[in-house]
């Protein structure tokens, strides 16, 4: 764990075991990532960013729970889950999706098939 994800969590410290699950799924079932700490998110590229982790708030606030993170993914499709908070098509066949995660099982073999989706489309981008 760095530095810079420790002080990024500074200001919610309890989702930081989320987020130390899912990155450790990442790193393990994706080749060739790179992690870069921004102000808002961390992302993730392979060159170009497929994933990313934040605290975007996509829930109304009585619907989130305390700690939680936004996990963020890049499609060619549009996913059709109750798990997807917010979705977008920003440019044609280019479709944002906004998941809130809230505990570790959470991150399941489901989130991780569109974590590699997200990471292959990705890749292909030019």
């Amino acid at each position: 764990m760095t530095s810079e994800i420790l002080f990024f969590f500074n200001r919610n410290p309890a989702a930081l075991p989320l987020y130390e699950a899912f990155e450790s799924r990442v790193l393990a079932e994706i080749d060739n990532v790179t992690v870069k700490v921004q102000k808002t998110q961390i992302t993730y590229t392979n060159p170009k960013v497929f994933a990313a982790a934040a605290f975007l708030p996509v829930r109304k606030k009585a619907l989130r729970p305390e700690h939680y993170i936004t996990v963020t993914l890049g499609l060619n499709r549009r996913l059709d889950s109750p798990r997807v908070d917010a979705a977008s098509e920003p440019y044609p066949a280019r479709w944002t999706h906004h998941l809130l995660i809230s505990s570790p099982e959470e991150i399941d073999d489901e989130l991780m098939a569109w974590v590699r989706e997200a990471a292959t489309f990705s890749a292909a981008k030019r």
